[in-house]
């Protein structure tokens, strides 16, 4: 089994690269493996389809934050035979807060024996995302956040606060069309999001049922809100409470849908930027091998943590 390590040095506040490297040295005594480091956007996603595309068994970590394992699962798409993981060293690290504890993925030696599952994907237009995917006032918010990320003392909920407050200034809600489950709905809306996993955005936790191996989408399509409302809204939609607003957040399962909007606008797939005036979302027909502590499970409840 080789072992492949992709760090991304642009990940998080700071750069993590000497101790990702100082740490994998330590773990890897005896193994094959072998260290990378990007140096531009999109390193990540050819490094690691150039790797997938030898055909042996092979194991990915995904050195950074949630845009880094979003870069190693669109190259190695379509490769069966490929398993990744998340050794984290961004400022949200999102995705694996599905798992009841987060901490045993910063510990190497954890994924060095690991269980794993097969994962569901989104596709989205020519990209796939593993987590979620969003359009409106919250990729509005992610577009901008990653520039707040950088100023000092400011956290990534921080960072997300921040733009929620300036674009909320700038305006809220939009036109769309989307089609789902043959319903059109041709209106204004505040955001669509559209989840496989349960948070993003540096602490939102917006859908807490999400299953990744369901083959469901959960959509949560929120109505125009003023902006005395936004905020209380967004409160409710972070902390997972969006029932208690049914008359403006309306919560579907489906296998697809499709936006329109008058002009491109912004994607948010795992904290990656994109742009369409069209939008096809969807469950990929290919799935992930994801490896993860075994001590963990992303169950609603974990043996492990009812015995503690």
């Amino acid at each position: 089994m080789r072992h492949l390590f992709l760090i991304n040095p642009a990940a998080g506040k700071k750069d993590h690269t000497r101790e990702f490297q100082a740490q994998i040295a330590a773990a890897c005594s005896g193994l094959e493996y072998e260290v990378q480091v990007s140096r531009k956007p999109g390193d990540i996603t050819a490094l690691a389809r150039q790797a997938a595309q030898s055909g042996e068994p092979l194991r990915i970590y995904a050195c950074g934050g949630d845009g880094t394992l979003n870069e190693v699962i669109n190259g190695v798409v379509g490769f069966p035979h490929v398993a990744i993981a998340h050794f984290p060293g961004g400022s949200g690290n999102d995705f694996i807060k599905i798992f009841c504890d987060t901490a045993p993925f910063f510990q190497l030696e954890t994924l060095l024996d690991p269980a794993e599952a097969e994962f569901d994907l989104i596709s989205c237009n020519d990209d796939y995302a593993l987590n979620v995917c969003s359009l409106g006032l919250d990729a509005r918010i992610a577009a901008e956040a990653s520039r707040y990320k950088r100023l000092p003392l400011v956290t990534g909920s921080g960072a997300y606060a921040l733009s929620a407050l300036v674009n909320t200034i700038k305006g809220i809600h939009r036109p769309y069309r989307i089609a789902l489950d043959g319903e059109v709905l041709d209106g204004r809306f505040t955001l669509v999001f559209v989840g496989n996993g349960r948070w993003y955005g540096g602490g939102f936790h917006p859908m807490p049922d999400a299953d990744p191996c369901d083959g469901l989408l959960d959509v949560l399509l929120i109505q125009p809100v003023s902006r005395l409302q936004v905020f209380a809204i967004i409160g409710k939609y972070k902390a997972g409470r969006y029932a208690e607003y049914p008359a403006l957040i309306r919560h579907v399962r489906t296998r697809h849908l499709e936006v329109q909007c008058p002009a491109p606008v912004e994607i948010n797939l795992d904290g990656e930027l994109r742009w369409a005036q069209r939008v096809q979302i969807g469950v990929a027909k290919e799935k992930i091998r994801f490896f993860y502590p075994k001590t963990l499970t992303w169950k609603p409840i974990c043996p492990v943590c009812l015995s503690v």
